[in-house]
């Protein structure tokens, strides 16, 4: 014969179960929700990204063709329309950069560096390596460059979510994503020169 503490004895509702599950289901519900929507936005961020990079990779060799220079446009438009189909209300700013080669993407203009400061002063000579007098940080010039040149094609995506947990908290409720691709234009003609001029300000 099993023998019940006082406790149980005086109270024995204490050994009643009843509406336990809605208790723990009350308790797990919340965390296990926050993980699906979760799921949700992180599987929506990957997919996006996936076919942003798709499609500027299928862009950026569309764009080193001779055609490429004039048609820009129509391949920016390509590139919405495949994101279109995923992302609806989403809106993509697309940029061109052009190098003379792959050693110069992403670097500055050359300078003497008079005072031994690692930084660039605007007292200090430079060379001009993109024709527009004044130094630079990137030495690119904008849009696809011409034959042999390479080029920087960067697409940025701004999305709504599909999931409304970021504005329940007070956040952003608009995502992004960024796909890159540099490629060297065809050579369908001679490479346009670039002369480099040394500039020293006054």
């Amino acid at each position: 014969m099993q023998i019940l503490p006082l406790s149980i004895r005086r109270n024995p509702w204490l050994l009643d179960s009843r509406g336990v599950t809605a208790i723990e289901f009350a308790l797990v519900a919340p965390v296990f929700l926050v993980l699906l929507l979760g799921c949700f936005e992180f599987g929506q961020a990957i997919y996006l990204q996936g076919v942003l990079h798709g499609a500027v990779q299928d862009a950026g060799r569309d764009a080193g063709l001779e055609s490429g220079v004039s048609a820009g446009g129509d391949i920016d438009t390509r590139v919405r329309r495949q994101v279109a189909a995923i992302a609806p209300r989403g809106s993509i700013l697309t940029t061109r950069k052009n190098y003379r080669n792959f050693l110069d993407v992403g670097k500055p203009e050359d300078f003497i560096d008079a005072n031994g400061n690692q930084a660039y002063d605007p007292e200090e000579c430079f060379t001009d390596a993109n024709g527009n007098g004044q130094w630079d940080a990137d030495k690119s010039q904008g849009g696809q460059g011409g034959a042999d040149d390479v080029v920087v094609y960067t697409a940025t995506l701004s999305y709504k979510r599909i999931v409304p947990l970021y504005s329940l908290l007070g956040w952003s409720d608009t995502g992004s994503a960024i796909a890159t691709t540099v490629l060297r234009n065809q050579p369908y003609a001679d490479q346009d020169a670039r002369p480099e001029v040394q500039i020293c300000p006054t």
